[in-house]
């Protein structure tokens, strides 16, 4: 491919892309691999250019562009030789007009970036949300350490125990060690929050969340395989993807129930306050993710944060039942917003008597309310909000 044929298919991708943003349609990578899959022609350097003037597109818009020529027209008004490429060639765009129409620059859309605002979150720190995330990986304490595991790159060491930070794109997938279930992708944040719940050899603990299991893994690591580990969801797809993953771990103490969506309690009645510990990783807006996923923040209304913020609130009462006397209840989101954060646990502890907030003792991250706050601009993390309650 030309150079301007690249920039014309990163602009047919980008129109894709908007579409299913409005849509609520597949997130940006599938789009994009799957509209390379039915263009075998363009290269490997084709396919790596138009991906990253697309994400880089992604990136400048705050609110959702009109069509994908706006956005690269924005990032060409800044860029001479971005802007020399739409000549009108062929399979190049149409040269640009002097009156032509940019898609608006920004962090995210207005109201979001009022949100965080409002939620302490700067416009320089929100700048960090859209920077390229690394790739984290974690050993798996059941089948190696980090200090020996010999890797074909030696990564950074993390702050988390046995994790270890690569170059973003790095195929770990392909490594015998991925393979062998010695290492499993998991943002060093995400280890981070784990640490908060305390798993301990022998336990009962409960993933509430459990989607594919990352986190239910590293629990049952933290455990030693050892007590008895519960991993709940209500969707199907996500969580028939743990029971291969703990395989290749090599953890044989979790236990997968799929729950029905507003009847959660009802298949949780024999473990009504009989656990050590409950992680409830609920579903939030993954403001705090998006280094990975930008085109995620045009996708996002108030009232899609307030049907969250209702759900974890749901998901709070229902843990608070299933957590022994002296028990702890870790609260997780990939948020940065507080009314997916401290504000659910002011809530919490002003509706539900017999409970309090301690520290998560998890080594990083700032305070917010009772918990934490973790972020890339402080912590080199995903943006995530943790807290701890003990029942009393």
């Amino acid at each position: 491919m030309t150079p301007q044929a690249r920039v014309q298919a990163a602009i047919e991708v980008l129109d894709l892309v908007i579409d299913a943003a409005r849509r609520g349609g597949a997130p940006a990578d599938r789009i994009i691999s799957d509209w390379f899959r039915t263009r075998r022609f363009a290269g490997s350097g084709d396919r790596r250019a138009v991906r990253d003037l697309a994400y880089a597109a992604i990136r400048a818009c705050g609110e959702i562009p009109a069509n994908g020529r706006a956005a690269v027209v924005l990032l060409a008004s800044g860029n001479a030789a971005l802007a020399g490429l739409f000549d009108g060639s062929r399979h190049a765009p149409e040269p640009i007009a002097a009156d032509e129409p940019l898609a608006e620059a920004g962090i995210a859309p207005r109201w979001l970036a009022e949100a965080l605002s409002a939620s302490g979150v700067s416009a320089s720190n929100a700048a960090a949300l859209l920077d390229r995330a690394p790739l984290d990986i974690r050993v798996n304490s059941l089948k190696a350490d980090r200090a020996t595991l010999d890797l074909p790159l030696a990564g950074e060491p993390l702050l988390a125990p046995q994790g270890l930070r690569l170059p973003h794109g790095t195929n770990v997938e392909s490594w015998d060690a991925y393979q062998a279930g010695q290492i499993e992708v998991q943002d060093g944040g995400s280890q981070l929050t784990c640490l908060a719940v305390a798993a301990q050899p022998g336990e009962t603990v409960i993933d509430l969340c459990a989607g594919a299991g990352g986190k239910t893994l590293a629990l049952a690591a933290a455990m030693d395989g050892q007590g008895r580990l519960i991993a709940c969801d209500t969707d199907r797809t996500r969580l028939s993807r743990l029971t291969p993953r703990a395989e290749r771990a090599g953890v044989s103490n979790i236990e997968v129930r799929l729950l029905d969506p507003q009847r959660e309690t009802a298949l949780l009645t024999d473990l009504a306050g009989q656990a050590d510990a409950v992680l409830v990783d609920a579903p939030c807006s993954g403001t705090g993710t998006w280094r990975r996923n930008p085109e995620a923040r045009w996708r996002l209304s108030p009232q899609e944060v307030a049907r969250y913020a209702a759900v974890q609130s749901r998901l709070l009462d229902i843990a608070a039942g299933l957590v022994r006397p002296g028990g702890r209840l870790v609260f997780v989101t990939c948020s940065l917003l507080d009314a997916e954060g401290a504000n659910q646990i002011d809530a919490f502890l002003a509706r539900q008597p017999g409970w309090r907030a301690e520290a998560p003792g998890i080594g990083a991250g700032n305070p917010r309310g009772s918990g934490l706050r973790l972020s890339p601009w402080d912590d080199g993390t995903d943006g995530f909000f943790v807290a701890r309650l003990l029942k009393l």
